[in-house]
């Protein structure tokens, strides 16, 4: 069986792989949304959904630092790696081990297409064209929802000294445009950003993750710029899996 992952690279297998070590938290939860759970043989400290997984996998480390030892001894068929969060170096220690697929996903589209073609790898298309038909059911009834919403210039800020945001080429940025944000950090993936810039928002969204953004901190800044600042749920602007099935409720909230 051949198969091409997000970066078009070819891997080949015998048969579906069944040995599973997944190092993305959103493709984690994707594959137990799969019914893929008891092929789940190691994850990391970051996939924390459902809660109960890691009392039942073997924890490698976080998304960027493990011992390659400890995916070795769980003998994976495969590894499940995304651009984003995994580096290169990471990849290629892994296929060392195992088959890598890599996901590359910035926009819903490129979600919808790794859920499917992780579906007919793990051979659990069925339940793949369920999950799919939900995000887009989802999606349309969004966009309705939102056809006459004023837009907003907003700022998206992940990360505290220095503050970081969420820029262009960004799977956050493509739900932004969809909840009728304008954002306004033009820079491509994740810039440091100035207090300047902030003040020419009129909405700052602190998210959840991957900086615990707090209360204290939207106080902080309502005080220093004099702007509406509120704290989003990071898991649906940012998990580009299953979750996104009740992302677009959350949206709603906003």
């Amino acid at each position: 069986m051949l198969v091409k992952d997000q970066l078009h690279r070819s891997l080949q297998f015998s048969k579906p792989p069944v040995r599973i070590v997944s190092l993305v938290p959103s493709q984690t939860e994707l594959l137990v949304d799969l019914g893929l759970r008891d092929q789940l043989v190691g994850i990391t400290k970051f996939c924390v959904h459902p809660k109960s997984l890691r009392k039942e996998v073997a924890v490698v480390g976080g998304t960027k630092d493990f011992q390659l030892d400890n995916i070795k001894r769980l003998r994976p068929d495969i590894v499940i790696c995304n651009k984003e969060e995994n580096t290169k170096a990471i990849v290629e220690a892994c296929e060392a081990i195992a088959p890598v697929w890599v996901s590359d996903i910035n926009t819903i589209e490129d979600s919808l297409e790794m859920i499917s073609s992780l579906g007919k790898l793990f051979n659990v298309s069925e339940m793949a064209s369920k999950i799919i038909a939900g995000i887009s059911s989802e999606r349309e009834t969004f966009l309705e929802y939102v056809i006459h919403r004023t837009p907003q210039k907003v700022v998206y800020l992940i990360w505290k000294n220095p503050y970081m945001a969420a820029g262009t080429h960004t799977f956050i940025d493509s739900l932004l445009q969809l909840n009728k944000f304008e954002n306004i950090v033009s820079e491509a993936r994740y810039p440091e950003v100035s207090l300047d810039l902030l003040k020419e928002a009129d909405l700052i969204l602190l998210s959840s993750e991957p900086f615990p953004f707090k209360e204290k901190h939207v106080v902080e800044l309502e005080a220093a710029l004099q702007k509406d600042v509120r704290i989003v749920d990071g898991e649906y602007f940012s998990w580009y899996g299953s979750r996104l099935q009740n992302a677009f409720t959350y949206f709603k909230t906003l």
